[in-house]
């Protein structure tokens, strides 16, 4: 399938059209500016995007899901937060709103790739050290002659660095896209950074290691699909980063991510483990056969209401709107939010500029597993990067990615714009969600130009 660019040039003059018109009413009712608190949404949202509104609805009235909510924001403004429908098919299930919990799954990437980049500013990691410097595992890795047909190996040519890690160039497998016999030794050795449900999870729990530790000392015994370096493959790198993050920082991977970026960020809503006081956030993730809408991790026995057997640097993490939004709007204004810096501009750049290889390049990788596709893109830290400015596309640097239950992000530092969009169902490319909300913002683009 096709994947339009993330937004285009009618989106943003949307949305900053409806954010400035919302500061201005807010401005209206505020006489003094130096009293006026975070900037609030004072006019209804379905009012600023009426066609974003309604293609939300629209999705709830046609029972394609049973919720969804966006946040997007332009500039400093107030963030829009459209929404329609409940966090459940359940009669007595919460709306969907901006504080409801999603999985996010692969847009965890983004978090870890850019707690990495806090340690490249700190000098305590390199993007061209080696990752055998903080595991020493990686220091001799082999590489599968036939990766899709038989385990035989020769020695690789060169070895795993932190940019490799970071950019899905280590030639590292992945279960949802390794084939053949080294996809059953991922699975023997239970290298399966996923929670799908709380049944499959009591399957899987049994064989996965206890701690990330374990997790990367096994996944340096397993021969790679390729020489580091050499060609992009999705995979679990982003995993793997969580231990090498652990180990330059002194101390474990979701602590770093808590202190670091979730509190400094004021990022209330993020989790690794749901607690209980929160499930009723949370929404029921769905598998579709055909049109049938089948729960697969109800909220009230949720696999994510479980301790996990380590923190998923690459699918982990539970979120929401709001705070996904937050996260977005610290990499548009260079690091800061609300007065805090958590990172440097010039990190910030670095983090979403091309950090391939040479000789690498990027071609994209299907809806189905949360990423994207399309001409004039490299590879940033965790997530995909425009080169360049794109006619009614993209700015240089838009830096995004999405997660295998459908959810969305982007943010175009150049444009000082971001979005995201929050469902939770498999497969995540049953819905066009990509184009069709570009297409909605659009004509709420030209509406506003009138």
């Amino acid at each position: 399938m096709k994947l339009v660019h993330w937004i285009s040039t009618g989106g943003l003059v949307a949305l900053a059209a409806a954010t400035a018109y919302a500061q201005q009413a807010q401005s209206r009712q505020q006489v003094s500016p130096q009293a006026r608190p975070t900037p609030r949404m004072t006019i209804p949202v379905n009012a600023l995007l009426p066609a974003t509104s309604a293609l939300f609805d629209s999705y709830v009235a046609q029972d394609k899901m049973p919720g969804i909510v966006g946040a997007f924001g332009a500039g400093d403004g107030p963030t829009l937060f459209p929404s329609a429908g409940k966090i459940s098919d359940a009669p007595n299930a919460p709306a969907a709103g901006p504080d409801s919990l999603w999985r996010v799954y692969s847009m965890s990437k983004p978090i870890t790739g850019m707690s990495a980049m806090m340690l490249v500013e700190d000098g305590k990691l390199n993007l061209d050290d080696p990752v055998s410097k903080y595991i020493p595992a990686f220091k001799d890795m082999k590489v599968a002659t036939s990766p899709d047909t038989s385990l035989a190996t020769r020695p690789a040519t060169r070895p795993i660095t932190i940019r490799n890690l970071l950019t899905h160039t280590a030639g590292l497998g992945y279960t949802i896209v390794t084939k053949g016999p080294l996809l059953k030794e991922y699975e023997r050795l239970g290298i399966l950074p996923l929670s799908v449900s709380a049944a499959m999870e009591e399957k899987m729990r049994p064989v996965r290691p206890k701690s990330l530790e374990e997790f990367v000392n096994r996944v340096a015994t397993l021969p790679l699909i390729a020489d580091p370096g050499t060609k992009w493959s999705y995979s679990i790198g982003l995993d793997v980063m969580g231990r090498v993050i652990e180990v330059a920082s002194g101390m474990s991977f979701e602590r770093f991510v808590q202190t670091r970026l979730f509190d400094p960020l004021k990022m209330k809503s993020s989790f690794w483990q749901v607690p209980r006081s929160e499930i009723g956030r949370l929404a029921t993730n769905y598998a579709f056969v055909g049109d049938t809408r089948t729960p697969l991790d109800p909220a009230a026995n949720s696999v994510f209401a479980q301790k996990p057997s380590f923190p998923y640097g690459g699918a982990g993490l539970v979120m929401s709107a709001r705070d996904y939004d937050r996260f977005l709007h610290m990499i548009q204004d260079g690091g800061t939010l609300d007065g805090v810096r958590v990172m440097k501009p010039e990190t910030i750049a670095l983090a979403t500029s091309n950090l391939l290889p040479a000789g690498v390049v990027f071609g994209g990788i299907g809806g189905g597993t949360g990423g994207t596709q399309g001409s004039n893109m490299g590879f940033g830290a965790g997530g995909s990067v425009v080169l360049a400015d794109t006619p009614n596309g993209p700015g240089k640097g838009t830096y995004a990615w999405g997660g295998a239950a459908g959810t969305i992000a982007w943010v175009d530092p150049a444009k000082h714009s971001r979005g995201n969009v929050m469902v939770n169902y498999f497969p995540a490319d049953r819905i066009p969600l990509r184009q069709q909300v570009v297409a909605a913002l659009m004509q709420d683009a030209a509406r506003l130009r009138r």
